[in-house]
């Protein structure tokens, strides 16, 4: 598959919902465009939902493109339209912080050229906004779009309705500054993106682009990477490279060579071929141990994958050797916690923490040699658990059987 051009091969990995305009795709595939993606400041870290996006923007530098991110520092203020309710406000100062989060992320992760739209934004006082950009939109325009038309029986407040001139005014002001003349984005921002374009239209009388990707769900809809409502963070001090290793090595198998396509860099030829061995034996995961390991590396280096990887097999069994408390506490949010008293008995410690449900089970468990503590079996009852047996004297990982682990910490 390797005679694809550019474009054919975004398509192939489900990379393109929409472009608006044909002429588009000799410009992809030639190279050369300015583009920006953005994203506005609600966190100091980017989570795995944006992932995808930024992803096609690294495609595209590669292929000769050159990026912009976009940080919302106006519009940050005040918030896309959601679907369903209005986003609660956020202050100056967190909205300085997360700047300073992203900007540094997108950099160090991407390569990514940073600007800030409250730089050009700042000094439009209200009679130039109404003046210079609001004329240019008609409001039954601004109704017809889905984020503004969903809003519509519920409410939607003056300042969610603007939203949509701001980001078009970025593209203006990007498109006149940078000769920045695509956007690219999630497919829920196309009405914002034609917006933009219909903007340099009629102020400029010149065209500009805009494509959007489809948004990376999982099987019934859902946005990839929410769990429980919790974001999985790129920032590997607010979700763990083991944390992230366990998402994706646990993702459904119906889904899994979508994401391959969608979210790594292997080619469409290692792509099909770990397809066709993930067909042949599913339960060796094959597939999902290359998505992580593609994304991890991607993210925190080969270190922090390798280290992940490790983790997860020294919880079923696996070496020890070089782990610290430190890097078993990594794996504390999916496995049960227990406490442990210094000196006491191994049967106390397992009927205790409820690892065990009578001294009966325990005495059965340790029987047959069901329980192993740091990945050594023990059988002794009456044995005295100390800090002695504990990895830094602080954690001791106690498996039940083939799958159930428990971290046992001392106070």
């Amino acid at each position: 598959m390797s005679n694809m051009t550019f474009y054919e091969e975004l398509q192939w990995r489900g990379l393109v919902q929409d472009i608006s305009s044909p002429e588009l795709i000799d410009k992809l595939n030639e190279g050369g465009l300015t583009f920006y993606i953005g994203t506005d400041p609600t966190a100091d870290s980017m989570h795995i939902g944006h992932y995808s996006s930024f992803l096609i923007s690294k495609r595209l530098a590669q292929h000769g493109h050159h990026p912009l991110l976009l940080v919302g520092g106006a519009t940050g203020l005040i918030g896309d339209p959601k679907p369903d309710a209005e986003r609660p406000m956020i202050t100056y100062e967190e909205v300085a912080h997360n700047i300073a989060g992203l900007k540094k992320q997108a950099e160090d992760i991407f390569g990514f050229e940073v600007v800030n739209n409250y730089d050009w934004t700042k000094d439009i006082n209200v009679i130039d906004f109404l003046r210079d950009y609001g004329k240019y939109f008609n409001v039954n325009y601004m109704l017809a779009k889905d984020k503004v038309k969903s809003r519509m029986e519920t409410g939607i407040t003056f300042a969610e309705f603007s939203y949509m001139i701001l980001q078009a005014l970025d593209f203006l002001w990007l498109y006149e500054n940078r000769n920045c003349t695509l956007q690219v984005a999630g497919s829920d921002q196309w009405g914002n993106i034609t917006s933009g374009i219909e903007l340099i239209r009629k102020k400029l009388d010149k065209t500009a682009y805009g494509m959007v990707m489809p948004l990376v769900t999982d099987s019934t809809g859902k946005k990839f990477g929410k769990t429980e409502g919790n974001a999985l963070w790129l920032d590997k001090n607010k979700t763990s490279s083991y944390e992230m290793y366990q998402y994706l090595i646990n993702l459904e198998d119906s889904m899994i060579i979508d994401y391959l396509k969608k979210l790594t860099f292997l080619t469409p030829d290692e792509i099909m071929e770990i397809e066709k061995q993930h067909n042949e034996a599913p339960h060796l995961r094959l597939a999902h141990k290359a998505l992580a390991k593609d994304i991890i590396t991607g993210l925190h280096g080969e270190e922090e994958y390798n280290k992940a990887v490790k983790i997860s097999e020294a919880l079923f069994g696996g070496d020890l050797d070089g782990l610290t408390a430190d890097d078993i506490m990594l794996c504390a949010k999916q496995v049960p916690n227990i406490k442990a008293e210094d000196g006491m008995k191994l049967i106390d410690l397992l009927v205790n923490s409820g690892i065990c449900s009578s001294r009966r089970e325990a005495r059965e468990m340790l029987g047959n040699n069901a329980i192993s503590l740091n990945n050594v079996r023990h059988n002794d009852e009456n044995e005295i658990i100390t800090r002695e047996l504990a990895i830094d004297q602080k954690v001791i990982i106690v498996r039940k059987g083939k799958k159930k682990q428990y971290i046992c910490l001392f106070d």
